[in-house]
């Protein structure tokens, strides 16, 4: 899988408050049920359920068995993956403004001669 996919579905995972609250109370390290989940969420058991699939789906939940319930635990590592691909694309960004900055800057005649050259 690409890079740019697996960020993409980390991202999509995201990109819902109900799933990001989920990641987010999961994140303090406890292993929940999507019961426990639920609890005092504006939607249902089944919606958490399907959220945390989602999420799981994109790496950053696992899920084991623990008696009769399914415990939901944080995985880091697929955010970790995604903020390093963020950190590339800015690093891009970063040198695409040093360039600009050095042609916007450059001397005048510099900038003169290179206009010319190029009709």
């Amino acid at each position: 899988m690409s890079t740019v996919h697996s960020a993409a579905e980390v991202f999509f995972a995201l990109g819902d408050k109900s799933r990001l609250s989920v990641l987010t109370r999961l994140s303090k390290g406890t292993a929940l049920s999507a019961t426990v989940l639920a609890a005092g969420a504006p939607v249902t058991r089944q919606a958490i359920v399907k959220h945390l699939q989602v999420l799981a789906a994109a790496g950053l939940v696992i899920q084991h068995r623990q008696g009769r319930e399914v415990l939901y635990a944080f995985e880091r590592r697929r955010l970790d993956e995604a903020r390093d691909f963020l950190g590339t694309v800015s690093a891009g960004w970063d040198q695409a403004i040093v360039r600009l900055r050095a042609m916007v800057e450059g001397s005048p005649a510099k900038s003169r001669s290179r206009e010319f050259r190029r009709r």
